[in-house]
């Protein structure tokens, strides 16, 4: 098993994923014990060949021949994952690998197991680059939904930064469905619900052009919320039987 696995969910996105693995590869080099896994989830662009030429160390690709979600890519190189630790970080590069640290040590405040995410929400967050339109205000009651409907105290849940442990990983990405946006809202509430820590940590964020975020989105992602919930009442989710 590896010390860390850094995990990169990419659709289409082969204009920026060269730039964020060339920013991975300076943290890689001097942790050689760190695996780095890039899931192209069914892109139509050359994601995976620029991903493949990327001079990033100990790299693997994973594509998926069709576009499943970006829930689906981050499920798949979870369980790809070696690392005791594994992060996974979007692919635009919105929060700095650098901000790993800050992660790692809300981690080791819970004795190295459980979730450790960013967030823009809480004090200490650092936004260098705003969204822009109506974006702010519907992420907001975005936030205020999830916080009423799945995850009370958590108030911020979507960022693309979360730091797992191994254990908390297998279980709560073996035992995911949703392979959308509120993937998120899903493992968060679910480790909860197992008895699993989990830690809000400020990041500094910029926000990136041409997101994948659509207005439709907002409307699926509440829709698999109120699923998430639905499953949660119904005890569907399930930590393994203990080993004999």
């Amino acid at each position: 098993m590896t010390a860390l696995s850094i995990i990169v969910p990419a659709y289409n996105e082969e204009f920026r994923i060269g730039s964020t693995l060339e920013s991975i590869s300076q943290l890689v080099a001097d942790r050689l014990d760190t695996e780095v896994i890039v899931v192209d989830d069914g892109s139509t662009d050359a994601t995976s060949a620029v991903s493949r030429q990327s001079s990033c160390p100990n790299l693997q690709v994973i594509r998926t021949e069709q576009n499943v979600g970006k829930g689906h890519a981050v499920k798949t190189g979870m369980l790809a994952a070696t690392g005791t630790y594994r992060l996974f970080t979007d692919a635009d590069g919105s929060t700095p690998i650098s901000e790993l640290a800050r992660l790692e040590a809300a981690m080791d405040k819970m004795a190295g197991s459980g979730i450790a995410f960013a967030s823009i929400a809480v004090p200490g967050a650092e936004v260098e680059q705003k969204q822009a339109g109506l974006r702010p205000a519907a992420g907001r009651l975005g936030n205020w939904l999830i916080r009423k409907i799945a995850l009370s105290d958590v108030h911020d849940s979507q960022r693309g930064f979360k730091l797992f442990s191994a254990e908390v990983a297998e279980v709560v990405f073996s035992n995911s469905v949703v392979n959308g946006w509120a993937f998120d809202v899903e493992v968060l509430a679910m480790a909860r619900h197992l008895g699993f820590q989990i830690a809000e940590v400020p990041v500094v964020w910029a926000h990136k052009d041409d997101s994948r975020v659509t207005p439709l989105s907002y409307l699926t992602t509440l829709a698999e919320v109120i699923a998430v919930r639905w499953r949660l009442a119904r005890g569907r989710y399930r930590a393994p039987a203990a080993k004999q």
